[in-house]
């Protein structure tokens, strides 16, 4: 396979573990992590990681990244106290991310709360009583839990030619 072909498939990888991102809001986070001091690659993931439907996910609130967009887009989450329903809502450290007293018998909810395929990440401290998560710093990418290998080196590539 070529390197663009190799870059593209990296990126669409990528791009389909956060819930089928648009190109459009996918290439605004390259440009953010790419403006940002340091690694450009760690910046990217957590910038990827620090969306709200991201956090519900790794907080385990819901089983897949694609039912974490459609909860955050249906109201059932809080941020600080105040319902948020936009999934690329951008959480900052020490933020508080919780479900919405009405949502928390949802079976959904207590279905992936039970579930123990998952661990919490260490960037982000979750309270299960309460179903709320503090998202407590950005992550590194070593300590992001994905399913399969990441390369974010190569959407870094792809983007820059």
């Amino acid at each position: 396979m070529s390197d663009f072909g190799l870059q593209l498939r990296a990126k669409q990888k990528l791009k389909g573990y956060y819930g089928n991102l648009t190109e459009k809001q996918f290439s605004k986070i390259y440009e953010e992590a790419a403006r940002r001091k340091g690694n450009t690659s760690e910046n990217l993931i957590a910038l990827l990681e620090s969306r709200l439907d991201a956090v519900v996910y790794r907080a385990k609130f819901v089983p897949t990244p694609f039912a974490a967009r459609q909860f955050v887009n249906h109201g059932h989450v809080l941020v600080n106290g105040k319902r948020v329903n936009i999934p690329s809502y951008r959480v900052k450290p020490g933020d508080v991310v919780s479900v919405r007293e009405r949502s928390r018998n949802m079976a959904l909810v207590l279905e992936a709360l039970q579930s123990s395929e998952r661990d919490h990440p260490d960037y982000i401290t979750v309270d299960t009583k309460a179903m709320a998560a503090t998202y407590v710093r950005m992550p590194e990418l070593a300590e992001v839990p994905y399913p399969v290998k990441m390369e974010p080196n190569l959407v870094i590539e792809f983007y820059a030619s």
